[in-house]
């Protein structure tokens, strides 16, 4: 059975060091771009264009 996740009770990530600690997790996880977003949209609610730019400045 898959575990769902209640929106309502998603965390928000609007910290540029929290999306970059969240970031380097999925990294660590061996997560491409694409499949980051996805899981970070499935855990978090998060600024997508700040998402990015995290990512971009990480690199």
């Amino acid at each position: 059975m898959k575990h769902t996740i209640d929106d309502c009770s998603k965390p928000r990530l609007t910290e540029p060091v929290d999306i970059l600690t969240a970031v380097n997790i999925l990294r660590s996880w061996g997560l491409d771009h694409e499949e980051m977003i996805c899981e970070i949209t499935r855990w978090f609610y998060v600024d997508l264009d700040a998402f990015n730019e995290v990512v971009r400045s990480s690199h």
